[in-house]
């Protein structure tokens, strides 16, 4: 983790836990102390001894919360001199990745995905206008030229198009959801492929279009673009 790392948190934060499987209490624990802004991003944990003498219970049973904490990215273990447990920030791939566990829960239709998808992309355009940089619109472009040298729309280019638009946003919460929707949307895009496989390089050209109406600043005709470009995937799904 680069820079100075801030002091350790006050020791008296942590309670002493003597439950079965106790692991799971503490990084319960340790998450509402983030929630309540007791602990915040660069703020070290104590060590695995400190952590054995505050919470009462085994090194085996802290390096296991610990491991949990890294592998939800609410931490990331630093090696040598200076390492130790830090507190991160979750980048918007890994909460979306998070939210997209939780999606196949459930079964969401290719139509319900198209629905929504209607809902917000359409909704956060006005974001993306506002906020997109040079290097956005830049890799925007790259997506379409690589969809268009390729000769075929790829479901999985199309996604990443989709994806790359939300990142435009410059907003981590927008970021996160369009990443965890990002399974029910390929598996959409596979089912309206499968209806209509000659429509694919339709939609790289109104991709392109779109990026065109976003680099002018031109709100109402990015809107009608991504409108139609929604519309026509929902109207090929309603009739499956």
């Amino acid at each position: 983790m680069s820079g100075t790392p801030l002091s350790p948190p006050p020791t008296q934060l942590f309670s002493q836990v003597n439950v079965d499987r106790a692991y799971h209490v503490i990084v319960e624990q340790i998450k509402q102390l983030i929630r309540d802004g007791n602990l915040k991003p660069g703020d070290r944990l104590p060590n695995e001894r400190e952590f054995c003498q505050q919470l009462g219970v085994s090194r085996v049973t802290v390096r296991e919360a610990l491991r949990v904490l890294e592998a939800t990215g609410l931490i990331q273990v630093n090696l040598g001199a200076r390492g130790g447990s830090f507190l991160t920030s979750p980048s918007p791939e890994l909460v979306g990745e998070n939210l997209a566990h939780l999606l196949t829960l459930s079964p969401i239709t290719a139509s319900a995905t198209t629905e929504a998808r209607q809902i917000f992309e359409l909704g956060i355009l006005p974001l993306v206008l506002e906020r997109a940089t040079a290097e956005d619109i830049a890799a925007l472009h790259d997506l379409v030229a690589e969809a268009k040298a390729d000769g075929a729309s790829s479901t999985d280019m199309s996604a990443a198009f989709h994806v790359r638009l939300a990142a435009c946003t410059h907003n981590p919460a927008i970021e996160a959801l369009m990443h965890s929707f990002h399974g029910p949307l390929i598996s959409s895009l596979r089912v309206a492929k499968t209806i209509a496989p000659h429509m694919g390089l339709k939609g790289v050209e109104e991709h392109g279009h779109l990026v065109e109406a976003i680099e002018d600043g031109d709100l109402d005709r990015a809107r009608a673009i991504l409108a139609q470009h929604l519309e026509r995937t929902a109207r090929r799904l309603a009739e499956k």
